[in-house]
């Protein structure tokens, strides 16, 4: 998702999952547009000041997303990470997190 109002349209819908650092908005979407789920990042430079650690955060949960995206339903996914998960950014852990969102996303939406 790149489009405001696409952010503001899950935002509204003000469905979440909230894990440790990061919190979850999704918003189903009806079959008709397109198929599978669409993914769209919010990591604030007040969390975390280095562009370095900001990126990584978006390529670690960019590839689990397509990784794990076929199994997950037509819907609009938010990720925003609201708490900083401190210096130095831990790989693995900030992986499961993001892996264990969308699962619970999964069973939320029934699948």
């Amino acid at each position: 998702m790149t489009k405001a109002d696409e952010f503001t349209s899950v935002f509204g819908f003000r469905k979440s999952i909230k894990s440790e650092h990061f919190l979850l908005h999704y918003c189903p979407r009806k079959g008709g547009k397109t198929h599978g789920a669409r993914l769209g990042l919010v990591v604030a430079k007040r969390c975390l000041r280095r562009s370095v650690d900001r990126n990584l955060i978006k390529r670690l949960v960019r590839e689990i997303f397509r990784i794990r995206r076929s199994e997950l339903p037509p819907c609009d996914l938010v990720v925003r990470l609201a708490v900083s998960p401190g210096s130095p950014v831990d790989r693995r852990t900030v992986a499961a997190e993001i892996r264990n969102l969308l699962e619970k996303l999964a069973l939320d939406l029934g699948q």
